[in-house]
């Protein structure tokens, strides 16, 4: 039996008030930084904060199903290891977000409203804001988010950073690689009934290194995979 398989017997558990940052680690370097920032951030009262790198994984979707059957966590923050997160009131206004809709599963800095039908998220409209480029969104003291501000409801989001507050198992018998891995967990997601959101940032939320990576292999087979085995929501 695989980890894919027992993770379905070991869920749902007692998760407890903790945040857990899961990491796919390659680069040290990287995953030094992302974890400098984690550390800067603000810890609402009566949680605690936990980084559970995952190095040597097979595909993203097995490093992600190996911090669920590690961590305890309640609320947990996939994200790549090229990002920063630069608005240090990130976790109150996670649970700022999470509190205005118990049907609301997942949290992201950018997705799509509606999925293109041929699965490429970029050959359509994105909602998010990711980079600080300019000398007012330098300053993120003061900056909270505010239910006032709004919510965008979407059908899949992007793997930047996603934020759970409940423990789907990755589809790791279906994306063996480190793409699709995202909008497949996003339609698990919505199978179950859950939103996926992206906030209005007035100040983004993150930073991304952008750098040279090679993620293109076996791409179009897992794009034909997600497409087959969501076609509900093509």
């Amino acid at each position: 039996m695989g980890l894919f398989e027992r993770l379905e017997h070991l869920i749902p558990s007692a998760p407890k008030k903790k945040f857990g940052f899961v990491i796919s680690v390659s680069n040290e370097m990287l995953f030094k930084e992302a974890e400098l920032y984690i550390h800067q951030l603000k810890v609402p009262d009566g949680y605690t904060v936990e980084i559970i790198p995952v190095r040597g994984a097979s595909s993203m979707a097995n490093a992600f199903n190996q911090a669920i059957a590690q961590s305890d966590a309640s609320i947990k923050i996939y994200m790549h290891q090229d990002v920063s997160i630069i608005n240090p009131n990130f976790l109150n206004d996670v649970l700022t977000i999470f509190g205005m809709d118990n049907k609301i599963g997942m949290i992201g800095v950018l997705g799509s409203p509606k999925v293109p039908a041929s699965g490429v998220p970029w050959h359509g409209p994105r909602v998010g804001n990711l980079y600080a480029l300019d000398a007012e969104n330098a300053h993120y003291e003061g900056y909270a988010y505010r239910p006032e501000d709004g919510l965008t409801e979407v059908e899949t989001l992007e793997g930047f950073l996603m934020v759970t507050r409940t423990d789907l198992p990755w589809r790791e018998d279906l994306l063996q690689g480190w793409s699709y891995y995202d909008m497949s967990q996003s339609f698990e997601f919505r199978r179950k009934g859950y939103k996926l959101v992206v906030p209005e940032m007035k100040k983004p939320w993150i930073a991304h290194d952008t750098g040279i990576t090679n993620l293109w292999k076996g791409y179009n087979d897992y794009r034909n995979a997600v497409l087959r085995e969501y076609a509900e929501f093509f």
